[in-house]
C-alpha cells in the first residue's frame, strides 16, 4: 500500500533525497524557531520598525536586534531600507508568514491539551508566547 502524505508524494523506502528536498524548509522552521526572532516578526506585522525601536519594544540591545535581523533578512522573511542614518525593517511575505503563524499557534494549542492530558505539559509561559503571537496584527 503506497502512504501518501504532504512532504513526499509517497513513502518509498531507502530515500535520502527526502531529505535533502525538505532541507531548506527544516532551515526556514529553524530561523522561526527562535522566541526573539518570533517576537521581532510579530512586531514587523503591526509595520516597519528601526532598529533601535524594535530594541525598545523588546528590551535587547541593538546589536542583539540587529544579529537577528540578519537571520531574519538571510532568510527572506524581512527586507531592510535606510532612512537616513537608519535601518528599517520590514517584513517580506506577510500574509503567508500570518498564516503560518496561526497554524502554529494552533497547533502548539492542540500540542499543550495533548500534552496536559497525558501529564507532559509545557510551561504556561510558552503557551502565552504562542497566543500573542497569533494575536499580532
Amino acid at each position: 500500500m503506497t502512504i501518501v502524505h504532504g512532504l513526499l508524494p509517497t513513502d518509498v523506502t531507502n530515500d535520502e533525497a527526502a531529505v535533502h528536498a525538505v532541507a531548506d524548509l527544516a532551515v526556514l522552521l529553524s530561523t522561526l524557531g527562535d522566541p526573539t526572532r518570533l517576537a521581532i516578526l510579530s512586531h514587523l506585522r503591526g509595520g516597519e520598525h528601526r532598529v533601535g525601536e524594535l530594541a525598545q519594544h523588546l528590551g535587547l540591545a541593538q546589536s542583539t536586534v540587529s544579529q537577528h535581523l540578519a537571520v531574519l533578512r538571510a532568510a527572506g522573511l524581512i527586507s531592510t531600507h535606510t532612512h537616513g542614518r537608519a535601518h528599517v525593517s520590514t517584513l517580506e511575505h506577510p500574509d503567508e508568514l500570518a498564516a503560518l503563524l496561526v497554524t502554529a499557534a494552533a497547533l502548539h494549542r492542540s500540542t499543550t491539551a495533548a500534552q496536559k492530558t497525558t501529564g507532559t505539559a509545557g510551561t504556561t509561559d510558552t503557551v502565552g508566547a504562542m497566543d500573542a503571537v497569533q494575536e499580532a496584527p
